[in-house]
């Protein structure tokens, strides 16, 4: 499960004095605790079981996967932000936070292989226009998964319908 091996890397960052690696890894794991405590309260307002509770709650690898990426969006953010400022040394960090998550996503699909897929979901839809862009965007998520982030898949698509 992906939560143990962070867990496992989190202990080698540790004896291996890997202060960055620790640092971020110790960042990831606190985010997956906080979407744990959300889904469990999530599940406690719909009036789950006390006992089932904590069980429920487990991040699946797929909700972790989102969490990477959540993080992730985080860093190339906070990298153009300060880009911008003239702040390459803040700049410089984020981006080796970013390679260090980057190591527990999926490889991504190529541009061309995000095109493809855009163009079969299109075909499967039959007629559609501009206007069924939500549609579209739903459809190829869920078809790609996390292989894609949602800014890749949405320009790919704006790209198809320009």
């Amino acid at each position: 499960m992906l939560k143990e091996n962070i867990t496992q890397h989190i202990k080698e960052a540790l004896r291996n004095k890997d202060i960055l690696r620790l640092s971020v890894l110790r960042m990831l794991l606190s985010a997956m605790n906080n979407k744990s405590i959300e889904k469990r309260t999530r599940l406690a307002k719909s009036g789950s079981v006390a006992a089932d509770l904590e069980k429920l709650s487990e991040l699946s690898d797929e909700e972790i996967l989102e969490v990477i990426r959540s993080e992730g969006k985080k860093r190339r953010d906070a990298i153009e932000g300060f880009s911008k400022g003239g702040r390459t040394d803040l700049a410089e960090k984020e981006s080796q936070e970013l390679k260090i998550l980057g190591e527990y996503l999926p490889k991504e699909l190529s541009d061309e292989e995000i095109e493809k897929t855009i163009q079969e979901v299109v075909a499967g839809l039959g007629d559609v226009t501009q206007k069924d862009f939500g549609r579209i965007m739903s459809e190829v998520v869920k078809k790609i998964k996390a292989q894609a982030s949602g800014d890749r898949v949405s320009a790919a698509v704006k790209k198809i319908f320009g």
